[in-house]
């Protein structure tokens, strides 16, 4: 893909900084967005990018020039963004972030007046009015511009929405012995405050959100390497690692062991069972162990395709008591119908409270698979034969063509689905052991070659 080019999909854009995210490009995707919303205030945040500022100016310019009235939350992570829109009665939002990508990137999440991201009709009208509109945009005449004003308070609506999903007073009883690594995202906003209003004793790594990251922005084991040691040094019983943007949650326990992100939806999914049982939703790429706690607890499961709005779109049709992606985005539709690391923070300690149990043996209790990623070149135009031959060669499976090829045994599964930005396509197996996830991969790839 050109560098010239943003990264586009039906709910946003991120792109690198002055190369393939412009402030062209930032104002004419803006104003396609703002000529769809009716009448009334669009909030918009961003995380702590460096670069977070100069876009801001952009994006509430673009809002004030198409007529619309902008409520300027600052840094905020994009669930808050979620909470925002909907406690103020808002129109829409604008969330900018490159979520996990490094700090040459940033982008843009588009929200609708539910406070979640857009789902995919309204993104692609979005994305047909930007691509019908590369030269000229609809602006209004001076007298007509929106007025901006800032958000006094961007954190209590948020903390009020997580109170009535714990026990905050056991919580708070506890005492916990808290990291919270938001490595200089937005995480530490709303983090901070959580967390020491849930009576925690809080250890922050990079608290200032300046988008300087101390490590690589994902969360995942490698980039959080040096957390074990910073557990052992604040004698925390649990640590929380979040993206810049504080959407996703990777969970340390007590001994600094990497639990990772699938756990995280999996312990929340299964705290939140034995005291609400109901239906719940993954995304088709996550962890097969929210499937297998449903099943224990007797309630429906489904899956939806990848992307956040594709599993709200399924919790919503199933009235779901809780859904997310293994990526550590957990949706609790009480909250927010966004991916949000402080739902995923207050059930966990929640469990821990209720159940006087350590983190490890909340996990340790979960079902236990491995999952192996890999990727698989091939011209875009091969992908559908190929997925054939898949099928064909895994006749054995249960195959599912929702997004791409899943294959389903009744202990592992096989995911292959196209890249829409790179001529691959991504496998992602899970299994029993990592060696049979790996096979999987493996002989996927030869099929497919």
């Amino acid at each position: 893909m050109s560098k010239s080019e943003p990264i586009i999909s039906v709910s946003g854009l991120r792109g690198i900084v002055g190369e393939s995210l412009t402030p062209g490009i930032v104002t004419r995707y803006v104003n396609a967005f703002a000529t769809s919303l009716p009448k009334g205030p669009v909030v918009v945040t961003r995380d702590g990018r460096t670069t977070g500022p100069m876009v801001a100016e952009l994006v509430r310019g673009a809002l004030s020039a198409a007529g619309c009235d902008v409520l300027n939350g600052g840094v905020a992570a994009t669930p808050t963004t979620g909470v925002l829109v909907r406690s103020l009665k808002a129109v829409g939002g604008v969330q900018i972030s490159a979520s996990h990508n490094p700090s040459e990137y940033n982008g843009l999440k588009l929200f609708n007046a539910a406070g979640r991201v857009i789902p995919a009709s309204e993104g692609q009208a979005v994305l047909d009015r930007y691509r019908d509109n590369e030269t000229a945009c609809e602006w209004q005449a001076w007298e007509k511009l929106g007025k901006i004003n800032s958000i006094g308070d961007s954190t209590s609506a948020h903390v009020d929405l997580i109170n009535a999903i714990c026990n905050v007073q056991k919580i708070r009883s506890r005492k916990f012995s808290v990291l919270l690594d938001a490595n200089h995202g937005a995480g530490s906003v709303l983090g901070q405050v959580l967390l020491e209003h849930l009576g925690c004793e809080v250890a922050v790594l990079g608290g200032t959100p300046d988008g300087h990251f101390s490590h690589p922005p994902e969360p995942t084991a490698e980039n959080l390497s040096t957390l074990p040691q910073a557990m052992m040094q604040h004698s925390a019983v649990i640590g929380f690692c979040q993206d810049p943007d504080a959407d996703r949650l990777a969970v340390l326990d007590e001994t600094g062991r990497y639990l990772g992100e699938e756990l995280t939806l999996a312990m929340c999914v299964d705290h939140e069972l034995k005291r609400n049982p109901g239906p719940i939703v993954t995304n088709c790429s996550s962890s097969r162990m929210s499937e297998d706690l449903a099943e224990k607890y007797g309630v429906p499961f489904f899956r939806s395709k990848v992307g956040e709005a594709n599993v709200v779109d399924v919790m919503l049709e199933n009235n779901a008591v809780l859904g997310g992606e293994g990526n550590g985005g957990v949706i609790d539709p009480r909250v927010v119908l966004v991916r949000d690391s402080f739902v995923g923070m207050a059930l966990l300690l929640d469990a821990m409270a209720g159940r006087d149990l350590p983190i490890s043996a909340l996990a340790d209790e979960l079902p236990q698979y491995a999952i192996h990623k890999s990727k698989i070149s091939l011209p875009a135009e091969q992908v559908p034969a190929a997925l054939d031959n898949l099928e064909k060669h895994f006749k054995e499976a249960n195959p599912d063509r929702m997004d791409g090829l899943r294959l389903d045994w009744s202990n592992k599964w096989l995911l292959v689905r196209a890249s829409n930005t790179e001529p691959i396509v991504r496998a992602i197996a899970e299994a029993p052991t990592a060696e049979e996830a790996q096979e999987l991969c493996d002989v996927a790839a030869e099929t497919i070659g």
